[in-house]
């Protein structure tokens, strides 16, 4: 479909959808939408500072330890695509529940004694939280039309929060449970549960509402049912659809790569275990402020491509560091790497809801986006391990980011400028 240039960004001077569906009290449903937030990184990030540990217990290779990260960014992309049909038919309340229930299953699964249950689990968490990305996008859009940047930076940031906490607290747990990795690994399958009986109200609410109890909203206005849920024509065909998903996906693909490996390069640069997991925690906490003010300043703006590029120099700057001084600039390095991959993950949200017009074609868009997203990502743990276990080091690696930066600018320059699919 060809692309047409818009006069305003969507979020901020479009009217209400008329599709909110008014499910439980406002409170209910934000509460609801923070602790599943809370979920879509947590089980990934900690992970990352027993990737060592788990690798002398099972006796694997680098490579097949960048596995453990890279397989569940793999099947985020091949969920993403299936979620959009899973949701026209059992709604995205139903579908949210299942997933959040299904991650805390994979959460389980994943720490078992054995390698395949180790495998099987990853690609559990991976599907889940597939359908977890695309689902929450067209939800806060078709909830929050009028706030739907705001709304994207609260639970982008909430996701990075989620994300903290577990990097900073897996070593902590190891040692308070007792259980070793298994039971520090195992134990964030409570936070799913948790975040399941939260989101209990939006799915009872949502049955009332089919069934009659409660109707959803409604708005008669000509056009109305267009702006609900007409799809977008052509999207595979779309540049701009296709900056965006390269934007989201080398953006991933830096962020996934630092996550399975950054701890084990300060630490093989001679940093104690316990601090290098204090600086990716660290790293992390950063990506929060990133996260949440970008998409403000996304929403406020005609065009993004400026937010873009400083995105990616600042990704720039950070891995550079990391090449040159991984010990002495570990603190200065997590600092603007958090900044720019807690921005870059905000601002490829934000592009999701500010280049699409309705719920559905946010959803759409999602879908797309976030299939080739995560696709192009899952290559980054697992390549970084094998470029290490071929050159003996992280130079090879690190330089080859650098060059993947230069890209995520050049698209970032399209995906920011002031059209709407």
């Amino acid at each position: 479909m060809a692309v047409t240039r818009a006069p305003q960004p969507v979020v901020t001077t479009a009217a209400p959808l008329p599709v909110r569906s008014r499910l439980a009290h406002p409170a209910l449903l934000l509460t609801g939408i923070l602790l599943v937030a809370l979920n879509m990184r947590a089980c990934l990030a900690a992970i990352s500072p027993m990737v060592g540990e788990i690798q002398r217990t099972f006796g694997l290779s680098a490579t097949a330890g960048g596995l453990i990260t890279t397989i569940p960014v793999l099947f985020q992309g091949v969920g993403a695509p299936l979620t959009p049909r899973l949701t026209r038919r059992f709604g995205t309340e139903r579908v949210v529940l299942g997933a959040v229930l299904v991650l805390g299953a994979g959460v389980l699964l994943r720490v078992l004694p054995s390698v395949f249950a180790l495998y099987a689990g990853c690609v559990v968490i991976g599907v889940a939280i597939a359908v977890l990305n695309v689902s929450m996008p067209g939800l806060v859009k078709r909830e929050f039309p009028d706030r739907a940047a705001t709304m994207t930076g609260v639970y982008s940031t909430t996701m990075l929060v989620g994300a903290t906490l577990a990097a900073g607290t897996s070593v902590p747990l190891e040692h308070a449970l007792g259980g070793g990795w298994r039971a520090s690994l195992g134990a964030w399958s409570l936070l799913a549960l948790i975040a399941a009986v939260a989101w209990l109200p939006q799915v009872l609410r949502s049955r009332q509402a089919k069934a009659g109890v409660a109707a959803p909203a409604r708005d008669d206005r000509p056009g109305a049912a267009a702006r609900a849920g007409k799809p977008i024509e052509g999207i595979w065909k779309s540049p701009l659809a296709w900056q965006i998903s390269l934007f989201m996906g080398i953006s991933s693909l830096l962020v996934y790569t630092l996550v399975a490996w950054m701890p084990t390069i300060l630490a093989d640069h001679g940093m104690d275990r316990g601090q290098a997991s204090l600086v990716f925690a660290y790293s992390n906490l950063v990506q929060v402020a990133g996260a949440f003010l970008v998409p403000l300043m996304a929403g406020r703006m005609t065009s993004q491509r400026a937010l873009a590029v400083t995105m990616a120099v600042l990704n720039g700057l950070g891995i550079a560091l990391l090449l040159v001084a991984p010990v002495s600039g570990a603190w200065v390095s997590a600092t603007i790497l958090g900044l720019a991959q807690g921005g870059s993950l905000g601002l490829g949200l934000a592009f999701i809801v500010l280049r699409t017009g309705t719920a559905a074609g946010a959803a759409q868009l999602g879908g797309m986006s976030q299939a080739i997203g995560y696709l192009v990502a899952a290559a980054g743990p697992v390549g970084a391990g094998a470029l290490h276990q071929l050159t003996g080091g992280w130079d090879a690696t690190l330089v080859l980011m650098l060059v993947l930066v230069l890209v995520v600018g050049a698209a970032g320059l399209g995906a920011g400028r002031n059209r709407t699919l």
